[in-house]
This record gives structure tokens, C-alpha cells and sequence, in this order.
């Protein structure tokens, strides 16, 4: 059978590279968990740093897993991935997401998320594109709901959180035929900020 999604190319755009997650980023990870002591968060996936290497070798067999990185300084700034795929669709979902604190309310998320939804709908073929997140995680639903996903609903104590609580889970998906508009929207906003430097974006 074929992987779905089959190794990806490297993705770029925006001055943000997508590098499929490999051992080498392993140092770069470790400097952005710390940048904001991330791993202390209940509401994210975002590993201890002398947990990276254990975080990397899981979502390599697990999910399609990439490093971001900033191509203006070089520095790798977090992880996203793609998982829960059904190629008979087909459908995938984004997540496992994290960013350096300094990489936050930037351009950074919102560029990744028009790469790997460009990737999904119009390499993969997707047919729809989903989320999870933490129902107490209200930052990470905006930020969703500016990409344009619509909130399907809430699973009910659906897995753990860290620190053993239950958390219940919001859904979100964006179908293939609303993709052209929501993209026409992030782009229209990431054009509307600053000419030169960052762009104070988040999505």
C-alpha cells in the first residue's frame, strides 16, 4: 500500500521553510522549546527539552512531521505535522504545532498553515482538512477559525491532558471547495502588514 501522505518535499514560502523532521533538528527543537518554556503548558504538545529526541523518533513513525524554520535567521521555531490521514477520502489533519515564543503573533503559523493546506488540497487532493484542540486552549480555536475552518463540535472528555486531567476536544475542518477563499484571505492579511521586517500576524 501506498503512504499517505506519501515523504514530502521540502515546502517554502514567505521566508518559512518546511523541512520534513529529522534527528538533525534535534538541537534547534531543544532551543525553541525553551524559548518560552513551552513544555510547561498544559494546552500544548510541545515536549521537555531532554525529551526532543523521544518527541522526534515518535512522530516520525507516527505522523508526517516537519521542522519549521525561519529562513531571515535560519533558526528552526517549532514543529508542525500531518496525522489521523485517511487516504480513501481522502482527509488529514494538522496539529501537533508548536512555536518558539518569539516566533508567536509573527508571520511564522500563518505562512506554514497556507503551505500545508496548498500541499493538501491541491498535491494530496485533499477533500477536507481537520483540527483538534483543547477546549480550554482558546487562543489556538481563534487561531483556527482565521484560517477559515468551521467547528464541527466537541468530543467530550476525549484524551488526557499533561497533567492527567480530561480534556474535552474542538473539531474543526476546512472542505476543498472553501480553500480558495480562505487562502484569498490569509494572503490578503499577511499583504496588509509591514512592508519590510515581520509580519505581526497570527493565525
Amino acid at each position: 500500500m501506498n503512504r499517505f501522505p506519501p515523504a514530502p518535499p521540502v515546502l517554502s514560502f514567505n521566508q518559512v521553510r518546511l523541512e520534513p523532521l529529522a534527528p538533525e533538528h534535534e538541537a534547534g527543537l531543544i532551543a525553541a522549546v525553551r524559548d518560552g518554556e513551552l513544555w510547561k503548558l498544559a494546552v500544548t504538545t510541545a515536549p521537555a527539552p531532554e525529551q526532543v529526541a523521544a518527541y522526534i523518533q515518535t512522530a516520525l513513525s507516527t505522523r508526517t512531521a516537519f521542522a519549521v524554520i525561519d529562513e531571515c535567521s535560519g533558526k528552526i521555531v517549532g514543529t508542525t505535522a500531518f496525522y489521523d490521514t485517511d487516504p480513501d477520502v481522502p482527509r488529514l489533519y494538522i496539529g501537533y504545532t508548536w512555536y518558539a515564543q518569539s516566533a508567536q503573533r509573527t508571520r511564522i503559523n500563518t505562512s506554514c498553515k497556507i503551505l500545508l493546506l496548498d500541499y493538501a488540497f491541491d498535491t494530496l487532493n485533499c477533500q477536507a482538512v481537520g483540527w483538534h484542540t483543547d477546549i480550554l486552549n482558546t487562543a489556538s480555536q481563534r487561531a483556527i477559525e482565521r484560517l477559515g475552518a468551521q467547528r464541527d463540535g466537541i468530543l467530550r472528555r476525549d484524551r488526557k491532558r499533561k497533567d492527567g486531567s480530561l480534556r474535552d476536544t474542538v473539531v474543526y475542518s476546512l472542505l476543498r471547495e472553501e480553500w480558495p477563499s480562505a487562502k484569498s484571505a490569509l494572503l490578503s492579511r499577511l499583504h496588509a502588514y509591514s512592508e519590510t521586517g515581520d509580519i505581526a500576524v497570527q493565525s
